[in-house]
């Protein structure tokens, strides 16, 4: 029989596996009665899935605006119709001519710029995008080709960390919405060449890190206490400010009240902590206007 398990879990996806099944995965290893992912990762990517667990999938929306950082490896002079390494070549283009590798690297960096801060990309037809209610990925595998409107998004910082040509590595922080396919494609026609994507490891979400994660094996095996792989559910929130509250004002928020605070206000959504001694004290989260804390989303206590 499965259990209630509320946290996150880090997951280093494994290639060849959707995020779904990522998910399905680590559910059925804990045992764990509901469990839901933050942004989904696509098959041939690896790295940073977290995975929500019972009473923290109430907090995924959160993780799903957060910004994210990826190493994703670059082949120039080609085009697929996917955009990455798992579609099919449709365009075989000649690479440019470069005099040394000091100037390669040059024409390299030279890119960068024009695809730094807001930015607006055209997303793929291979994507989980829906019009009128079905995905594009399946008119794309009918051979259909739809006008797509392009989408603002921003990316933080981009850099080069390593050239073997025709292939290079880039390390990108970005926006939610961003499609890291897109961005190599777009690159590789600001070159002149093509280009498409053969490597994607995604190594942070929001304020969470690839290091800080588990490989799926290690899960299923139980080489460790499943406790050790689960964080609580705030550790999805910790960029919020936080406050404390009392018993009593505990109370009047998990049956839905406002509760008015004699403190300093400030204009946020805050995480909210019963002042207990008690370990897991997280009740969930509030917004924290005009000195009046308005529960949000609270977590249930109910086993």
């Amino acid at each position: 029989m499965s259990v209630r398990i509320d946290g996150v879990v880090l997951l280093d996806k494994p290639f060849g596996m959707s995020s779904q099944g990522a998910v399905t995965a680590v559910k059925r290893a804990l045992n764990a009665e509901k469990a839901g992912h933050t942004g989904t990762l696509d098959p041939m990517a690896t790295g940073l899935l977290p995975i929500c667990l019972g009473e923290a999938t109430k907090y995924s929306q959160d993780l799903l605006e957060a910004d994210k950082t990826y190493i994703a490896q670059v082949k120039f002079g080609q085009r697929t119709d996917t955009g990455d390494a798992e579609g099919q070549i449709i365009e075989e283009l000649p690479l440019p001519l470069f005099a040394d590798a000091v100037a390669m690297k040059l024409a390299l960096e030279s890119l960068l710029p024009a695809f730094t801060g807001p930015i607006s990309q055209v997303p793929p037809m291979y994507s989980a995008l829906k019009r009128d209610g079905k995905p594009l990925y399946e008119y794309a595998r009918a051979g259909v080709e739809l006008e797509r409107a392009p989408r603002d998004i921003t990316i933080h910082a981009i850099r080069w960390t390593d050239v073997n040509w025709p292939e290079a590595t880039l390390e990108v922080s970005c926006s939610k919405g961003t499609y890291i396919r897109v961005l190599a494609e777009d690159i590789g026609k600001a070159l002149g060449c093509g280009a498409h994507l053969v490597g994607l490891r995604r190594i942070a979400v929001g304020h969470l890190t690839l290091d800080q994660s588990f490989v799926l094996e290690s899960i299923q095996q139980g080489l460790q206490d499943s406790s050790s792989y689960i964080l609580p559910v705030d550790a999805l929130l910790q960029t919020l400010p936080h406050l404390t509250v009392d018993e009593q004002q505990a109370k009047r928020l998990e049956m839905g009240q406002r509760v008015p605070l004699n403190i300093p206000s400030i204009e946020a959504l805050v995480r909210i902590y019963r002042a207990t001694a008690a370990p897991h004290n997280f009740i969930g989260t509030g917004d924290w206007r005009s000195g009046v804390l308005h529960p949000k989303r609270l977590i249930s206590s109910a086993h």
